[in-house]
């Protein structure tokens, strides 16, 4: 009794559900009927609510993953799991080489790791706030183009829930040209973990994008950023980016290390030009 109980009293909290006759005055009359049933010596009424939120809540998840389809939520695991793989990747601090460092403390770092290929971590401090990135990176992400010279468009193609979009990116040509067009279509999460952004992704297929002529359809990672408040400055973000991408097409593999290396260092230089000639506006994490 309990479990049907509390379906009818999550269900009644959904808007499509609120308006099936008779749901909320059936779950009403539940708990009245489940409240009288309850023999003196059980539980106290304050156990008996906090069990009704544990599994109200749990219900609800629940009943969250029904409106979806089975693809989207397909689509959600998969975003998911791109943020597992590249947070085991970086967490992994043995066996990163430099590639480069520039002047204001701007760091590369690569490493090869197996079955995955060769992957570049930046590692960077911008002078403004997290949420002042997160704003740029994620909520205002479509607007790429307009500051990073090497991306030409980003588009989301579908959002779904709060934490999980489709994208497709068109990269401008690189090294002189050596590397033509390229595009990407991929599955992107963004989740917080206390004071840390994680913003991850990785190459989904979506059938309503199919490959472009005239460009080469690469694949990312899984790849992620990560931001969070640098220690004792919290006007300022440490950024870190795993890069982890297959350009696909026949290119030597010293013009693919050096694009992606300084796709990286471009990158920051990029957004902290970006950020400075924007008023900093609120946004949340």
């Amino acid at each position: 009794m309990l479990l049907a109980t509390f379906k009818l009293c999550a269900g009644s909290s959904y808007r499509h559900m609120r308006n099936m006759k008779g749901l909320r005055h059936q779950a009403v009359l539940a708990i009245g009927q489940e409240l009288n049933r309850k023999a003196p010596g059980g539980p106290t009424p304050a156990a008996w609510i906090n069990q009704v939120r544990r599994r109200g809540s749990l219900l609800g998840s629940q009943l969250e993953d029904t409106l979806y389809s089975d693809h989207e939520l397909a689509y959600i695991q998969q975003g998911e799991e791109a943020m597992q793989r590249a947070l085991g990747i970086l967490s992994d601090q043995e066996g990163w080489k430099k590639e480069s460092q520039q002047a204001n403390g701007d760091e590369v770092l690569s490493k090869v790791i197996p079955d995955v290929g060769k992957v570049f971590r930046l590692e960077v401090v911008v002078d403004q706030p997290m949420e002042r990135l997160y704003e740029e990176l994620v909520e205002h992400m479509e607007a790429m183009g307009e500051w990073n010279p090497n991306v030409k468009e980003i588009k989301v193609l579908q959002k779904i829930g709060k934490d999980t979009v489709i994208t497709h990116e068109l990269a401008a040509e690189a090294a002189g040209n050596l590397v033509g067009p390229r595009d990407f279509v991929s599955v992107r999460c963004t989740k917080r973990r206390g004071s840390m952004c994680v913003l991850a992704g990785m190459a989904t297929h979506y059938g309503e994008m199919p490959e472009q002529k005239g460009v080469i359809r690469a694949e990312h990672g899984p790849t992620c950023m990560l931001l969070h408040p640098l220690a004792g400055s919290p006007a300022k973000t440490k950024l870190t980016w795993l890069l982890n991408i297959d350009l696909k097409g026949w290119l030597p593999k010293t013009i693919i290390n050096q694009v992606l290396s300084q796709t990286q260092v471009d990158f920051a230089n990029h957004l902290r030009k970006r950020l400075e000639s924007r008023p900093t506006l609120e946004a949340r994490c």
